[in-house]
């Protein structure tokens, strides 16, 4: 899943581009670079950002919406958001897409109902607190069981909104400490008790910092990571060729 952020304030700069044309070049770099997933989000969710408007995030988002028609491809777009109106919005502009949504449905009682509807992938990510305070200390006994826990009460909402299947996304790097992430990472595969892919996005996280990355990717596919969300597509591609 080949990241690009169309907004200015994610924390990595090469993910950024503003602008129909902009985005289109950049995502269709990724594909050829070997993404099988575009994700595209206009709100940055890095420790400290701040939370825009959805008129403003639509804003943002719907000029990439118009690139990505112009490109040839059956990749499939993904829209990082947690509001269901610019899910409904983004699918008016470019039919089915996947949905990619931080908080799980629980900032938007709409979400879960709309991707129901519509049928629509949905990658739930555990978190706890709001968009302001989900970046805080948090405490846990053990991170895994407790993660494992609150995926089976998702399932129970996800159910009894219609939606029979989903990708469970352990959220690295949200509400949980590096050494948090570490040991989540070390029980990815207790996580597969679900049923559900899983997603990892670790890219450029801090949990990396002053580690081997690509180590941990690699601890991620072994613990059973199917989707590995990043920014740098073509060194990826390449080190999961290295495995298979």
């Amino acid at each position: 899943m080949g990241i690009v952020n169309v907004n200015d304030d994610s924390f990595f700069a090469q993910s950024r581009v503003r602008g129909r044309d902009a985005f289109a070049r950049r995502a269709e770099q990724l594909i050829a670079e070997g993404a099988d997933i575009i994700d595209a989000g206009a709100v940055s969710s890095r420790p400290g950002s701040t939370l825009v408007s959805e008129e403003e995030e639509w804003a943002r988002l719907a000029p990439a919406l118009e690139g990505w028609k112009s490109l040839a491809t059956d990749v499939p777009l993904s829209i990082d958001t947690f509001r269901s109106g610019i899910i409904r919005r983004a699918c008016e502009t470019v039919g089915p897409l996947w949905i990619n949504d931080i908080s799980a449905g629980e900032w938007d009682e709409a979400m879960l109902p709309l991707a129901a509807e519509k049928g629509l992938p949905y990658i739930a990510m555990h978190h706890q607190g709001d968009f302001s305070s989900m970046h805080g200390e948090f405490s846990y006994g053990d991170v895994v069981e407790e993660v494992l826990a609150w995926f089976e009460r998702f399932a129970r909402r996800a159910t009894a909104a219609g939606i029979s299947d989903w990708i469970c996304d352990p959220g690295f790097g949200f509400s949980k400490s590096i050494e948090d992430c570490l040991r989540l990472m070390e029980g990815l595969s207790r996580l597969q008790s679900l049923g559900k892919s899983i997603v990892c996005g670790i890219s450029n996280k801090r949990m990396t910092r002053g580690r081997d990355a690509d180590a941990l990717l690699l601890q991620a596919v072994k613990g059973g990571a199917t989707i590995l969300r990043v920014h740098d597509v073509a060194h990826t591609a390449e080190l999961l060729s290295t495995i298979q």
